[in-house]
């Protein structure tokens, strides 16, 4: 009889402990209770990386997770379903844009407020929206710059601006009224 109390009272324990890490993990994770959101989406050329889950932000803080991505089948272009904490209250003209976590991070969406009088509401559209910038992209195209390309034309013209310049200045010169 004294066995099966202490193994009640362990079964207890362990089940109290369960749940004790259970509510931790949903609090650290920022997952709320769906009743304290609300649904916006909005549009972009390039999902860039966002997932279902993936996180929103505004000035840096979470406010809430991606809920959807779905493709537009008239317009091609990424759908984002954004579930918003009902605590934030954003201008009807803010911005989405999606950013990226670092180099090797994941994307998420970040929110900038507008300066709208009116709030967005339930089921509205974000309209302002940036997609995201292909770093690797960006990179390759300094490393590897072929001829014609904006960065093998920069590079061109910074050399060649010197020289004009310096033709230029007694031009300039001579131009000045006397006095």
């Amino acid at each position: 009889m004294r066995a099966s109390w202490a193994e009640t009272i362990m079964g207890f324990a362990v089940l109290a402990f369960a749940a004790l890490m259970l509510t931790y993990a949903l609090g650290v994770s920022g997952l709320k209770h769906s009743s304290g959101t609300y649904e916006v989406s909005a549009r972009f050329g390039e999902a860039g990386g966002i997932q279902p889950g993936a996180k929103i932000t505004v000035s840096g803080v979470k406010v809430g997770s991606v809920s959807d991505v779905t493709i537009d089948p008239k317009t091609y272009l990424a759908v984002m379903h954004l579930s918003l904490s009902k605590d934030v209250k954003l201008p009807s003209d803010s911005t989405a844009k999606i950013t990226s976590d670092g180099l090797l991070g994941g994307a998420h969406i970040a929110l900038m407020p507008g300066g709208a009088e009116d709030d967005l509401k339930p089921g509205s559209e974000i309209n302002n929206t940036q997609g995201a910038v292909d770093l690797f992209g960006l990179i390759g195209q300094f490393i590897r710059p072929q001829s014609g390309s904006p960065a093998a034309s920069s590079a061109d013209s910074a050399a060649k601006a010197p020289a004009a310049a310096a033709s230029a200045a007694p031009k300039a010169a001579a131009d000045l009224p006397e006095m």
